[in-house]
This record gives C-alpha cells, sequence and structure tokens, in this order.
C-alpha cells in the first residue's frame, strides 16, 4: 500500500518542481532596445532603435545586459565606421548582465548566473557571447564595475605580467594612470610588489592614482617628469606602460635604465607611437580575451581586491551624452552604459 501511494505523491513533487523551474526562467522577449546608429557621425547619430533579440548559436549564451563599457575606440568606429559594417550597427565591446538562455554545447555556465565579457553589440538590452569569451563576475565586483572590467582589465593584467614581467622590487611609470586600464594596472602592478610612478592631468586624477596605491605621482601635462623620475627611481626605472601617447610618453620612456634592461609597453591605440630607442625592449600590445585569460583575471581581481572605478553612469537612452563625457577628456576610470 505504502509503494501505491507513494509513486503518485512523487510524481506530483517532480511536476511541481518543473513547474516551479519553468516559471524562474525568464522570459525572453521578440525584440529588445539598443543604442545603435544607420550612420557615421557625431554623438548624435546614436539613438534608441527597436531590434531582435538575438538567439544563441552552438557555444553561446545568451546575455539580459545590465551595463556595458563605453571605450575610447567605439568613438572612433561611430564617427568613422568601417565599410563593412551593418546598419544599424551597435557598439559596445564589453559588458555584463545575466545569462538568459544557453545555445548547444554550453559547459559550465547557466541560466540566471551573472557574468562579464568581450563580445559586440552590448549598447543593447541583450547579447549574445561565446561562452569562451565570458566569466562568472569575481567575488567582491558589482555587475556595474564588472561591465567596465574585462577588456580594460585584461589589458592591465597582460600589460604588467605577460609583456612587462614585472618582478617584485622593480619600478614603473603607468602614463595615463587615471584612466580605465591605468587604475586597475596600479593595483595589479602594486599586487607583484611593484613601486609605481604614475602620472595623470588632473589634481583628481593624481589623488585617485594616490588612493589607488601609486608610490609616487606627477602631472603628465604640467609636471616635470624627467625630475619626478629621477627622484623615484635615480639609476633610471625598469619599465613603463604606456597608456596614452605624445611627448610625455617620450619623456617616460627617456626616464628608463640605459644598460640594455628597460622596457616599455604601450597599448594599441595609443598615438604617435613613441620613437624606438635602439637599447631598450619596446611593445606594442592589445589584450587576448579567452576562458583563461578571464579566469586570470578573476584571481588577481579577488587576490587584490581591486577597486573598479566607474568613472559615470548614462542610461541607454543617453548614449549620446556618454560619447560626448568621454570625448571631454578627464574621465576617471570608464564610463557603464546602464541597460536596466
Amino acid at each position: 500500500m505504502r509503494r501505491l501511494t507513494l509513486l503518485p505523491t512523487l510524481a506530483l513533487f517532480s511536476l511541481a518542481v518543473s513547474a516551479l523551474s519553468h516559471a524562474q526562467t525568464p522570459a525572453v522577449p521578440q525584440t529588445m532596445r539598443a543604442a545603435a546608429f544607420d550612420r557615421g557621425g557625431g554623438p548624435e547619430v546614436l539613438s534608441i532603435h527597436t531590434l531582435p533579440v538575438p538567439t544563441p548559436g552552438a557555444g553561446e549564451v545568451l546575455i539580459a545586459v545590465h551595463a556595458s563599457g563605453v571605450a575610447v575606440w567605439e568613438l572612433g568606429s561611430r564617427a568613422h565606421p568601417n565599410p563593412r559594417m551593418p546598419f544599424p550597427a551597435v557598439l559596445g565591446g564589453d559588458g555584463s548582465g545575466t545569462i538568459v538562455a544557453l545555445g548547444p554545447d554550453v559547459h559550465g555556465f547557466k541560466v540566471g548566473d551573472q557574468v562579464y565579457g568581450t563580445a559586440n553589440g552590448f549598447y543593447a538590452e541583450y547579447v549574445k557571447a561565446s561562452a569562451d569569451r565570458i566569466a562568472h563576475v569575481p567575488k567582491g565586483i558589482s555587475l556595474t564595475e564588472a561591465s567596465v572590467l574585462a577588456i580594460s582589465g585584461l589589458s592591465a593584467l597582460q600589460g604588467i605580467d605577460d609583456v612587462l614581467h614585472l618582478k617584485r622590487g622593480e619600478t614603473l611609470i603607468i602614463h595615463g594612470a587615471s584612466g580605465a586600464v591605468g587604475t586597475l594596472a596600479i593595483q595589479l602592478a602594486k599586487m607583484r610588489g611593484a613601486k609605481v610612478l604614475a602620472t595623470a592631468t588632473s589634481d583628481e586624477g593624481l589623488a585617485l592614482a594616490t588612493k589607488l596605491g601609486a608610490d609616487a605621482v606627477v602631472n603628465g601635462k604640467t609636471g616635470d617628469i624627467a625630475a619626478a623620475a629621477h627622484q623615484f627611481a635615480p639609476e633610471g626605472v625598469d619599465a613603463v606602460l604606456g597608456l596614452a601617447g605624445g611627448d610625455a610618453l617620450e619623456h617616460c620612456i627617456d626616464a628608463l635604465r640605459r644598460d640594455g634592461h628597460g622596457q616599455a609597453a604601450y597599448l594599441y591605440g595609443v598615438e604617435p607611437l613613441p620613437r624606438p630607442r635602439g637599447n631598450i625592449s619596446m611593445t606594442l600590445y592589445n589584450f587576448i580575451a579567452g576562458s583563461h585569460e578571464l579566469e586570470r583575471l578573476n584571481k588577481a581581481v579577488e587576490k587584490a581586491k581591486l577597486r573598479v572605478p566607474v568613472g559615470a553612469e548614462y542610461p541607454l537612452a543617453d548614449a549620446a551624452e556618454a560619447h560626448k563625457r568621454l570625448a571631454a577628456g578627464g574621465v576617471l576610470g570608464k564610463i557603464a552604459l546602464l541597460a536596466r
């Protein structure tokens, strides 16, 4: 008798669990809002469009976007789009959000996971992303902070570890230290035990660099970089991480040690490129995305208890204003464009 009454009870329980699970699965609409443009031009070409929600394919996930990072190179992509770019075009190379659907052959993620990473089209309410280009949001970081972390964090970590191979006790100039990459690079360099001289172009930027751990600071526009560097490292600094171009970067590189061991790394997009020096290793690099790289970044974020400065927040409908603010310069950290 017990067995006869138990089976229906289990069946009812199973149906209840299934119904609850189905109820908790987020409903995905067919259309979404996106900040897009139909032609190249100024910030005013960005406006809200209604577009189809993308469908994730094999190895992809669909993310309900919380926020997107706003990157300086996106200003150029908007003003002078690639001739092969399909319109309406949606920018946004990195961001964060919650997984709402999985394509076939996705492992390690489930619906409801909060994630961040790189993809094309984060200026929208939904974006599809390759599962090997995203990671779970690391502990101690909010979803908004995670939205500006992926590209800047990878650029900082790979510059410090993979290009410069910075070691404990070495000296480093971070030129452009108050921006998206620089603010993270200061903290990662300090985690590695390096001494950091940071440049910025405003009192607020210098104060932020100091707050994040820089051992010394100098105004890269009005200060004497050569004198500050000599006081910081009389025999010459070991390394320079260049995140902005121009004469100030040249002065930073001139402060490197001249015994053949000085090295400079400058991020792709820095213009003008610094002139080569015969006895100094100089490397132009770009970030590399991937599951392994994002996992490395997560470990570094948690170990360093990384602070991710969000310079400003704008709603999706104000993407044009976000671009105007970025073009004006002086943003501390990185701008986040909030989708919801």
